[in-house]
């Protein structure tokens, strides 16, 4: 996967737009941070993960999660987009976007899905 992916992907969702953050590309939802690519871009940031499971992620694929020590303390995991599943990337976003979006937008989402 690419950020352009991730994009396509996420902006088809309600009040996704993108934006920047740190400097970086990013999606928001109505102004928050729904994710970011870091620097080096090709990494994720994804909020809304635990440590708890951050620490299952990483033990399952650490191939493509990661935690640097900046994220220790924050519940955010790093996913290596070229190395994600698809389904991963929109399983874990789609959470983090059902945790920001207005809860209007959520019902709205949900109708129309069926």
């Amino acid at each position: 996967m690419t950020f352009d992916d991730v994009c396509a992907l996420a902006l088809a969702w309600p009040g996704v737009e993108r934006g920047t953050s740190y400097g970086t590309p990013a999606l928001k939802v109505k102004g928050k941070m729904l994710t970011r690519l870091r620097e080096d871009g090709e990494t994720l940031v994804v909020p809304g993960v635990g440590p708890d499971e951050r620490e299952m992620l990483i033990e399952a694929e650490p191939e493509v999660f990661r935690v640097t020590p900046h994220y220790r303390d924050w519940p955010i995991v790093l996913m290596r987009l070229p190395k994600a599943d698809p389904r991963a990337v929109e399983t874990l976003l789609l959470r983090r976007w059902r945790e920001v979006a207005p809860k209007r937008l959520a019902k709205e989402f949900d109708a129309a899905k069926g």
